[in-house]
C-alpha cells in the first residue's frame, strides 16, 4: 500500500525546497543579530554546502559573503529563499524570489494574521496571492525547515544533528519545532525533516502530510498542531496516511484556556476537545499529551519493529522494581506472563543468590550482574513463546559506589558498552525487541560523573538500535502506543504485523 502524489509538480518543488543547491537569504544585516543574519550563522555552523546569497539594499559583506542589493542581482539560480524583512516588505521580496525561479521560501518574519489586525490579515493575504502565482511558502511567523541530509536548519538550530533518520515533524509552533529537534538529538530520535510552518499562509498540515506520506525518507510522522484550516481535508489526509505510516499527534489548545492562547499564537481555531479526540481515534492517529511523550513515542515507533507487544518480560535488580512494573503494566493492559517452569529454573540457575527470582518479573538481585549473565537470561526468557518484547531496567548509578572505592571515574567501571553489545546479540538471535530503562535517582551535585556516564551509555545502546527510556512508565506507554496502532491498522487494512 502506498500514497499517491496527486500533484507531481508540487511534489518536485518541495523536493527542491528540502534539498536546495542554492539559497537566497533576504534581510541580512551587517549589524546586530536579526533573523536573516542568525539563519546564515546557523546554516554555516551546521555545514550547509550549497551556495548562499545574502541580500540587503545596503550591500556590504557578511561572514565572508558579498551581500547583493537586490534579489534580481543574484548571478545564479536559486532553489530556495529565506525571508526575514519587515512584514510590509515580505510580499514584494517573495514576488522577486518567484520571478528568480525559486521553488519556495520560508518567511521568518512575524506581524501577520497572528496579530488579529486588519493590516496583519491583509499582509498575509498578499503572501497567499504571490504563492498562487507559482512559489511555495513556509510561514510566515515560523522557524523554517530542518533537513539533516541537505544541511538546512531552523533559525535557532546551528548545533542540530546531521544524522538523518525516519522521523518527520510538522509543527505550527517554531519553539516546539526547535525543542523537539533538541530532544531528539539526545534521546535518539533521528529526523528526515522538521517543518515549522507557523501561520501556514500556503503550505500547512494537510499538504505537508500528503508530501510526507510519499516521502521515502520518512517512516514516522509526528505533529504538533493547534488548529487546521480545512478540517475535512486534513482528516481525510490523516486517515489515508495513518493506514501507511504511524502519525503521532500532540494537539495543543484542547483546554478552554489553551484554546484562547492558540488564537493569539498562530490565528488558528483550536476546536472542540471531544471532536478532536474522536476523529484522531477514527483515523488511527496516535494522540499524545506532551512534548516528552511525543518524543518517546516517536522513538519507540522508529526503533521497535512493526508489531503488537502485549506480553513482556521485565528484568531488573530489586523486587520492588518488579512489583512496580506489574502495577504499571496492568494499568496499560500489558501482560507480564509467568515464564514456563523449565525456563524459570534455567534462568534462576544463572542468577546470584540469595534474593533473585525468575518467575517474571525477573529479579537479578543486584545491579552488578555481569553483562554475559544478563545476556543469557534474556536469551532464555525469549525462548518462551508467550513473550513478545523484553524490558531491561539498569540502575547504572549504583556503580558510583564502586568507582569511589576504586578512585576511578564511574564510566570506567560501568560495563554499559559490553551490555549494549550483549543486548544487540540477543535481539539478533531472538528477533524479539529489547528496551532499556535507565532511571537515575542520584542527581546530587557530587554525581555529575554519573550523568556523563548515563549519556555515554544511552549513546552506546542507541548505536546498537536499542531504544532507551528514563522511566519504566514512559517505556510502557510508548510500547502501548506502538501496539495499539499496529493492531488497529491490521483491523482496518487486513494486513497484520508480526
Amino acid at each position: 500500500m502506498s500514497c499517491v502524489a496527486e500533484d507531481l509538480v508540487s511534489y518536485e518543488n518541495l523536493e527542491r525546497i528540502f534539498n536546495p543547491r542554492s539559497i537566497a537569504v533576504v534581510g541580512v544585516s551587517t549589524k546586530g543579530t536579526g533573523f536573516a543574519s542568525g539563519i546564515m550563522v546557523s546554516l554555516k555552523a551546521i555545514g550547509y554546502e550549497g551556495t548562499m546569497y545574502p541580500v540587503n539594499p545596503r550591500g556590504g559583506s557578511y561572514l565572508g559573503f558579498d551581500i547583493y542589493r537586490r534579489i534580481e542581482d543574484i548571478p545564479g539560480e536559486i532553489d530556495f529563499a529565506i525571508i526575514a524583512v519587515p512584514a510590509s516588505s515580505v510580499a514584494e521580496a517573495l514576488e522577486s524570489c518567484r520571478k528568480k525561479g525559486a521553488a519556495g521560501a520560508e518567511i521568518l518574519s512575524a506581524g501577520f494574521s497572528e496579530l488579529g489586525t486588519e493590516e496583519g490579515i491583509a499582509l498575509e493575504r498578499e503572501i497567499t496571492e504571490v504563492a498562487r502565482r507559482g512559489i511555495r511558502v513556509i510561514g510566515p511567523n515560523c522557524f523554517g525547515l530542518y533537513c539533516p541530509k541537505s544541511g538546512i536548519t531552523l533559525l535557532p538550530g546551528p548545533d542540530l544533528s546531521r544524522k538523518s533518520g525516519p522521523v518527520a515533524f510538522l509543527s505550527q509552533s517554531g519553539g516546539m519545532s526547535i525543542d523537539f529537534a533538541h530532544l531528539g538529538k539526545w534521546m535518539g530520535v533521528m529526523f528526515s525533516k522538521v517543518i515549522s510552518f507557523g501561520n501556514g499562509a500556503d503550505l500547512r498540515e494537510t499538504e505537508l502530510l500528503d508530501y510526507l506520506c510519499n516521502d521515502p525518507e520518512t517512516g514516522v510522522i509526528s505533529m504538533y498542531t493547534e488548529g487546521v484550516n480545512d478540517g475535512e481535508a486534513f482528516f481525510e489526509a490523516l486517515a489515508k496516511t495513518a493506514l501507511i505510516k504511524p502519525v503521532v499527534i500532540y494537539k495543543g489548545g484542547l483546554s478552554k484556556a489553551g484554546s484562547r492562547a492558540v488564537a493569539s499564537h498562530t490565528a488558528s481555531m483550536g476546536g472542540n476537545k471531544v471532536i478532536w479526540e474522536s476523529v484522531l481515534r477514527q483515523c488511527n492517529a496516535v494522540q499524545v499529551r506532551s512534548l516528552p511523550e511525543l518524543a518517546q513515542t516517536s522513538l519507540a515507533f522508529a526503533r521497535i519493529p512493526e508489531g503488537t507487544y502485549n506480553r513482556i518480560t521485565v528484568m531488573g535488580g530489586g523486587g520492588a522494581l518488579g512489583i512496580a512494573a506489574c502495577d504499571a503494566a496492568e494499568r496499560m493492559n500489558i501482560t507480564i506472563p509467568r515464564l514456563k517452569e523449565e525456563i524459570s529454573e534455567s534462568i534462576l540457575a544463572l542468577l546470584p543468590k540469595p534474593g533473585s527470582s525468575a518467575l517474571n518479573p525477573i529479579d537479578v538481585a543486584n545491579p552488578h550482574v555481569p553483562p554475559q549473565v544478563l545476556k543469557e537470561v534474556l536469551l532464555k526468557a525469549a525462548e518462551d513463546d508467550s513473550v513478545d518484547l523484553q524490558i531491561m531496567i539498569q540502575l547504572f548509578y549504583h556503580y558510583k559506589v564502586l568507582s569511589s572505592a576504586l578512585g576511578v571515574p564511574v564510566k570506567e567501571v560501568t560495563p554499559y558498552r559490553e551490555l549494549a553489545d550483549a543486548v544487540a546479540d540477543v535481539v539478533r538471535a531472538t528477533r524479539k525487541p529489547v528496551v532499556l530503562v535507565m532511571p537515575n535517582n542520584k542527581q546530587d551535585a557530587n554525581s555529575l560523573d554519573v550523568e556523563e556516564m548515563r549519556r555515554d551509555a544511552r549513546a552506546a545502546f542507541l548505536e546498537k538500535g536499542v531504544p532507551v527510556f528514563d522511566e519504566l512508565d514512559d517505556a510502557l506507554r510508548a510500547i502501548t502506543h506502538v501496539s495499539k496502532y499496529y493492531a488497529r491498522r491490521g483491523v482496518l487494512t487486513g494486513i497484520k504485523s508480526r
